[in-house]
């Protein structure tokens, strides 16, 4: 009779609370900010009757801008909690892209997610090739949004304003208004892009990775599928 291998599941306390809070109030955050930033870009068709009766894209600057003002409160949050937080809390801010093993892991990512390499491999936390995208569009991409949604939010404050005394001196050095907002809106297509391959990506981990990952944002613990390195 033929011997059944048990296969051991283990676990790993990866994400804390705060950082499983921070993630999914930004993905509402996003998710808001793409479709109300969308309308603002290309405003809805004039309703008919008395103009005084509808506030329609006052109402969807009203959430952008609260939808704004949570994603830069959570992005300090994040920061903070990277100091406080455990070893993985910091992954999103310095991956070890100083070292030749996590360039030679990403690579073995790059050719996993082509479907070239046939095993994948174990990680804890982010994956180098994740840690990376993560880096450049949640972080460098999270803080060129802030910085380009704010100085245009300072026009409609006005000199004086703290909205224009922090985040006024980027349209000058960009170059004018429409530039900055060129740069904002082009974030915006970036960023849901980005969100679609992560969703896809996140799914496709879950099914044929060694171990969890969309639970683990969920629950804090990762779930390794085999005993194997």
């Amino acid at each position: 009779m033929e011997e059944t291998k048990t296969v051991k599941q283990t676990a790993v306390y990866v994400y804390e609370a705060p950082v499983r809070l921070w993630h999914w109030v930004n993905a509402l955050s996003i998710t808001l900010l793409a479709i109300t930033g969308y309308l603002i870009a290309h405003p809805l068709p004039a309703f008919p009757g008395e103009a005084s009766d509808w506030f329609v894209m006052g109402y969807v600057r009203f959430v952008h801008f609260a939808a704004a003002y949570v994603f830069t409160v959570g992005f300090i949050g994040r920061i903070y909690w990277a100091f406080v937080g455990n070893s993985h809390s910091r992954e999103l801010f310095l991956p070890k892209l100083h070292t030749a093993q996590y360039w030679k892991e990403l690579w073995h990512e790059v050719r996993w997610y082509a479907f070239m390499n046939r095993e994948p491999k174990k990680y804890i936390g982010h994956n180098p090739l994740a840690s990376l995208a993560m880096l450049i569009v949640v972080v460098f991409g999270g803080i060129a949004m802030i910085l380009t949604g704010f100085a245009l939010y300072a026009e409609q404050e006005g000199l004086g304003s703290w909205q224009d005394a922090l985040f006024g001196w980027l349209i000058p050095l960009v170059g004018q208004s429409q530039d900055v907002r060129m740069w904002h809106h082009w974030g915006l297509w970036i960023i849901t892009l980005f969100v679609m391959i992560h969703v896809y990506v996140a799914v496709r981990e879950d099914i044929m990775s060694r171990q969890s990952i969309v639970s683990t944002m969920i629950s804090g613990w990762r779930m390794f599928k085999d005993d194997r390195d």
